[in-house]
């Protein structure tokens, strides 16, 4: 029984050695997550392509892609597509209303071959619909879209580039 108890304690001490001896890192909040005052009144899952040019980069015959637009369609739980989304950036329902967003926040995709996640500020709705209640819009789960990483150069200036993207569109609203 001594022995058993005295092999617990050092197991104990040994364990409170090694969680002390890596302190945790403190975790950074997700700065494309909206304000707590938000709440999600809409989400949609997103297929189709950024669109990229072939530009010059500004040194000296060097040229790189640079983004040009995201072209979409946005679908619902149940599979239908309820919403397009395009430059601007702007996002279109099928009510008829529609948003702009201008970034706020920007953070990598855990998936390091995938566009970053965003939050947005809506701005500039237009007609009455769900979408003239957004405050914020987020992207994220976010799979493909980076800029190609070859092909750009003098004999391909202003080629354009569409590379496939799927995201998790997310729209939030103070308002009840």
């Amino acid at each position: 029984m001594r022995t058993t108890l005295r092999v617990l304690s050092q197991a104990i001490v040994i364990i409170l050695c090694v969680l002390f001896a890596f302190p945790a890192q403190a975790q950074q909040p997700d700065p494309t997550l909206p304000p707590l005052s938000e709440h999600a009144i809409l989400t949609l899952h997103a297929i189709g392509s950024q669109i990229y040019s072939c530009q010059p980069s500004g040194s000296r015959n060097q040229y790189q892609w640079t983004f040009l637009a995201p072209a979409a369609r946005l679908f619902n739980a149940a599979g239908n597509e309820v919403a397009t989304h395009g430059d601007g950036p702007t996002w279109n329902y099928q009510d008829s209303s529609s948003i702009q967003g201008i970034v706020r926040a920007k953070s990598p995709s855990p998936d390091r071959a995938s566009i970053p996640w965003l939050l947005l500020k809506a701005t500039n709705p237009q007609r009455n619909g769900i979408l003239t209640t957004v405050d914020y819009i987020r992207r994220s789960d976010t799979q493909g879209g980076t800029a190609p990483a070859t092909g750009c150069d003098a004999e391909h200036q202003g080629a354009l580039a569409r590379i496939p993207y799927t995201a998790t569109y997310t729209f939030y609203s103070a308002k009840p």
